[in-house]
């Protein structure tokens, strides 16, 4: 019996050994990747709190991205090398996700993604521009930092224009229909004044731990450099732009027609989606819920005995002013008011809830006109500025007051801000997990809150009401359109026309929100897939659990490890049905 006894005692000291090494290993080759990814950009180091490259830009020539491929495509076979039977739940989530991360990065530069860095709403020059937002400035040395990668600014333009020119060459470029409006668009960054320029906006007040002249010498450099090096070329830009680009970019919208453009969507569906499904049965579940939603706001046009048909109704909706601010103020209390009621809410459906607060302010002038709806935009844990709400107040009669519920939950709270400054709370996982975001959890998560707020006494309003559940329509079409045109040869003009029949977007959202479709193949198509499994797990819970199951806790475990793949939060819910059905 002893000798028994000693036997399963070595062999469970063995099995305990193997999989310490194991966990070992993984974590070694984490901590790999992360140095690997901050050395190659520098200001992804930043991000995550390496400040020893502060000064300075991402390398984003082709050499660069080959150059990272070759780094990490070592380190993802040895991931693959980890026995995954030997980690507990969280450790195979971590080298799963890190995995994916790799894979994505390494199909993203092996299709030389890098040549098209420009959609219809943003590119690389506004990212430059803005990136004073994302930094800290605090004593001398971060605005040295700031001023160094001023000077470097023109080189990273050069380098996105060398890209470019690369993907003119084989056919990989944004198509002309959407981007006519650029030479406009970067015209908005060049300001012959420096002090008016967007780069300046970190110089316009001294803070109080820099004396004066010191101050006025960074403002001094800080003019010369908008002078000299960075207006000059976002003029080159424009101008390449002009004589370059828009007349020789394709006229062709779908993915299908980029070099190997059909291998290429594929890739991005499985990127933003997590999901193994092809174009083809993404289409029909996006046919399926337009056909069921599309009940659903009959039967509010009926109850509110409205004259008129379906079409006659949106109508209705997109024109009458009683439905529309009339300023940019007036959206924004009202934006304001519905997030802090709901802040009053969160009680009821989280046992849990961020420390970082939020503010809700108007997108940016210069990008306004030709950018989404809204949009959350969130900011360090340790940041002097909180995550930010934005509410876009341009082009106030496109703005609808009946969607502004569904918008304002899906960006601040329950939605994005909540989900994103819980995560990164959640210092027991590795770094890079509280800094991921999986398109398909984010911002399935965002549609199905949405929805949550009708549970706790929102949409009151059969105009907000029908509201939601245009912005519902508006994701499940996104599954029809963005297959559609991506995979199929749907046109952009009937592209709009379904948009416009089946929602209550304004026709100026829906151009604006096609054109994005066009130059962002399939992320649209992570909002309604990642809802409808959210749902589908939640369903899941109730019939297991009974009267056992608690919406709070339930939404705590689904936030419980971050922003993860479909098939990751599914085993999540699993072991959270499998605990409380014990307790």
């Amino acid at each position: 019996m002893k000798n028994i006894i000693f036997i399963t005692l070595s062999f469970l000291v063995s099995i305990t050994a193997e999989a310490n090494r194991e966990s070992k290993k993984l974590h070694k080759l984490l901590d790999e990747v992360i140095q690997a990814q901050t050395e190659l950009n520098p200001q992804t180091a930043y991000r995550l709190g390496d400040k020893s490259q502060a000064g300075k830009l991402n390398d984003v020539s082709a050499a660069h991205y080959r150059a990272e491929n070759q780094k990490l495509q070592p380190l993802l076979d040895q991931l693959n090398d980890i026995k995954t039977n030997k980690l507990d739940f969280q450790d195979q989530v971590s080298l799963q996700m890190q995995q994916r991360f790799l894979q994505e990065v390494i199909a993203d530069n092996t299709f030389k993604e890098y040549e098209m860095p420009i959609t219809a709403e943003g590119s690389f020059h506004v990212q430059l521009a803005t990136m004073h937002r994302f930094s800290s400035f605090k004593n001398a040395e971060d605005y040295n930092n700031h001023l160094g990668k001023m000077k470097q600014v023109e080189n990273v333009m050069q380098q996105n224009m060398d890209n470019m020119k690369a993907g003119l060459a084989r056919g990989f470029t944004q198509p002309k229909s959407i981007i006519q409006h650029y030479p406009e668009f970067i015209q908005i960054y060049i300001k012959e004044d420096p002090e008016e320029s967007e780069f300046y906006q970190p110089f316009l007040k001294p803070p109080k731990h820099i004396d004066q002249e010191q101050f006025s010498e960074f403002q001094t450099q800080a003019k010369k450099i908008i002078t000299e090096r960075i207006n000059p070329s976002y003029k080159k830009f424009k101008t390449f732009m002009q004589q370059q680009y828009l007349p020789g970019a394709r006229s062709s919208i779908g993915a299908y027609s980029f070099p190997n453009g059909q291998a290429y969507y594929q890739q991005q569906i499985k990127e933003y989606t997590t999901l193994n499904l092809s174009a083809k049965e993404i289409h029909q579940i996006g046919l399926n819920e337009v056909k069921r939603i599309r009940a659903e706001m009959e039967t509010i046009i009926a109850d509110l005995n409205f004259e008129g048909s379906f079409a006659d109704f949106l109508n209705f909706l997109r024109t009458d002013p009683q439905f529309y601010a009339k300023s940019a103020d007036d959206l924004l209390k009202v934006a304001r008011d519905i997030s802090k009621r709901m802040d009053g809410k969160l009680p009821e459906l989280f046992t849990h809830l961020p420390r970082q607060s939020y503010a809700v302010n108007p997108v940016p002038a210069g990008i306004a006109p030709n950018y989404t709806t809204g949009r959350y935009v969130g900011a360090p844990l340790d940041s002097t500025r909180p995550g930010q709400y934005w509410v876009n107040t341009h082009a106030l009669h496109t703005r609808p007051l009946y969607n502004l519920e569904a918008l304002t939950f899906h960006e601040a709270v329950p939605g994005h801000h909540l989900q994103i400054a819980l995560t990164k709370e959640l210092t027991e996982l590795p770094k890079f997990r509280q800094n991921a975001y999986i398109s398909a959890f984010g911002e399935g998560w965002g549609l199905y809150v949405e929805k949550l707020g009708k549970e706790v006494g929102f949409y009151q309003d059969p105009y907000s009401d029908f509201g939601r559940l245009t912005y519902e329509m508006w994701r499940a079409m996104r599954l029809v359109v963005d297959t559609g045109m991506h995979a199929m040869g749907m046109s952009r003009d009937e592209a709009i026309k379904l948009m416009e029949d089946n929602t209550a977007l304004s026709k100026h959202n829906v151009r604006t929100e096609i054109d994005r479709y066009i130059a962002w193949p399939a992320q649209a198509l992570s909002y309604k897939l990642g809802e409808i499994k959210i749902w589908e797990l939640r369903r899941k819970a109730e019939q297991a659990l009974g009267n056992k199951f608690d919406i709070r806790t339930f939404h705590d475990s689904l936030l419980s490890s971050g922003s993860v793949p479909l098939n990751v939060l599914e085993d999540i819910i699993d072991q959270y049905i499998m605990e409380h059905t014990k307790s």
